[in-house]
């Protein structure tokens, strides 16, 4: 039993979810999010939650449970208050600037690397060493984070490059005479 997919979706006043052709859609006051639903799980919204039970009890389904209402719940806190990423970066010459839909990157390389900024993002740089990155599609504001991070990873050594706020780099001692 999935503790996880026991608890239903609690629906907040101003948010409405409807279920058809297949597809969950959830409205609220950021914007609208979908979500393609597994045949082997049953979604139900009743009143002002959502409820998510596996449609049988194979493995599969069991397996599918937890992860499907989080899933569900992901899309509801997504259109009521949205998701947030925050990269920091270090290093001498290291800087940032957002530029309307690109984000312009200094990473010590020969060139500098501009981005642009996915359809449904925002990307702000309050600072020249940090990245706000914020949209309602939790996937997409981890994927379009991972994807700046993976140019300058942090490194043991001296702790360059570009981390998470918060991310916890192992430093390693250097070498001895």
């Amino acid at each position: 039993m999935s503790r996880i997919g026991k608890k239903a979706v609690a629906i907040p006043a101003g948010v409405t979810a409807s279920i058809e052709n297949g597809t969950l859609s959830v409205k609220g006051p950021k914007g609208t999010l979908t979500l393609g639903l597994s045949d082997l799980i049953d979604y139900k919204v009743e009143g002002d939650e959502i409820q998510v039970n596996p449609a049988n009890d194979g493995k599969q389904a069991r397996s599918f449970w937890g992860m499907q209402r989080t899933l569900v719940s992901n899309l509801v806190e997504g259109v009521t208050e949205g998701f947030t990423k925050t990269l920091e970066i270090s290093g001498v010459g290291y800087r940032a600037k957002a530029q309307g839909k690109t984000l312009k990157l200094e990473l010590g390389f020969s060139h500098d690397v501009d981005l642009t900024v996915p359809e449904g993002l925002e990307v702000k740089t309050p600072d020249q060493t940090t990245v706000e990155i914020s949209g309602i599609d939790k996937q997409a504001v981890g994927q379009f984070a991972a994807e700046i991070r993976e140019f300058r990873k942090p490194e043991p050594y001296k702790g360059k490059g570009i981390k998470y706020r918060g991310e916890y780099v192992f430093r390693k001692e250097g070498k001895k005479k």
